[in-house]
């Protein structure tokens, strides 16, 4: 079994850096941490300890804007050598990157390989810190990266992937979509039925409900697409606002996300949610979003659509 401590970091190509760069800081209030070569490094964290925060949470690069991988770094570091003979007897390949790979994502080691979908996954050992404090470059309330809807061709299929493989815990499902949690935090990964691979969407939390609404009003004066809310999420408890970034990809500022401690590990259970509207946002506001729609056809024939 492979024990995942947190979800560290996201790798997002994309084919006009710089736009990628103007909406990361001017939009989402990210701040941007390093300029090298062709990448752009993002930090997102606010903490008590200075040296807690992470090097970086995100990574825009100049590519393809379909490649996607998401970094998860090991609660033991010492466990890094047998994660791979784990994955391959799980069929799930993997390689370990070069020392010039694990310095370009801040980490002593980094081994990667993808879940059954194809989705680029990136395990690592001793991922870098900063002690530097962090300075965000808007003031949109933005706490931490939280987590990420990923793209499954068979959520059922991934789950177990998942649950079994890397130690993930279900915290509930809504119709065909797994809410796996890796630490206490609610949902680190949600799967989306699709077609494609890559992340669906991308969660900060933000402070406080007052952030979530001011970006919604912010976001609006701005031109950019709103995807979803202001609503609230009955799986986790959290507020949220979904808007739509450069290729595409959806952000998500949430706050109020549930909490799973580890007392409550031995008798919780998870919840299963029909796809409806009403289990997708208890105040009713609809997502406008194509992965939802596919959730939405794979849905039981007597379960009501979000349309």
């Amino acid at each position: 079994m492979i024990d995942l401590h947190d979800i560290r970091y996201l790798r997002i190509a994309t084919p006009n850096l710089e736009q990628a760069v103007e909406f990361a800081t001017r939009i989402v209030g990210l701040e941007l941490v390093a300029r090298e070569g062709k990448a752009a490094y993002f930090r997102s964290d606010r903490v008590e300890m200075r040296g807690d925060t992470r090097d970086h949470t995100l990574v825009y690069y100049e590519g393809d804007p379909s490649q996607h991988a998401v970094g998860f770094d090991l609660k033991r570091a010492e466990d890094f050598d047998t994660v791979a003979a784990a994955l391959e007897a799980a069929g799930a390949p993997a390689r370990e990157g070069s020392l010039a790979e694990a310095e370009q994502r801040r980490v002593k080691r980094v081994l990667f390989t993808r879940d059954p979908s194809g989705n680029a996954l990136e395990i690592v050992a001793r991922p870098y810190h900063s002690g530097q404090r962090g300075v965000l470059s808007r003031d949109a309330g933005v706490q931490e990266f939280s987590h990420i809807g990923l793209k499954s061709a068979n959520p059922q299929r991934d789950e177990a992937f998942w649950t079994r493989v890397l130690n993930a815990r279900v915290s509930e499902w809504v119709g065909e979509l797994p809410f796996f949690r890796i630490n206490t935090v609610h949902h680190s990964v949600v799967l989306f039925p699709s077609q494609q691979t890559g992340v669906q969407h991308i969660n900060h939390q933000v402070e406080d409900h007052d952030d979530v609404m001011r970006s919604y009003y912010f976001l609006k004066q701005q031109g950019v697409k709103i995807i979803w809310g202001p609503g609230r999420h009955p799986v986790s408890t959290a507020m949220m606002l979904y808007f739509e970034g450069p290729d595409g990809m959806v952000y998500e500022y949430s706050v109020g996300v549930k909490h799973i401690t580890p007392g409550m590990e031995s008798t919780y259970r998870p919840r299963q949610f029909p796809f409806e509207p009403f289990s997708l946002c208890m105040w009713g506001s609809k997502p406008v979003m194509a992965d939802f729609d596919a959730s939405a056809k794979s849905a039981p024939a007597n379960t009501p659509a979000t349309q």
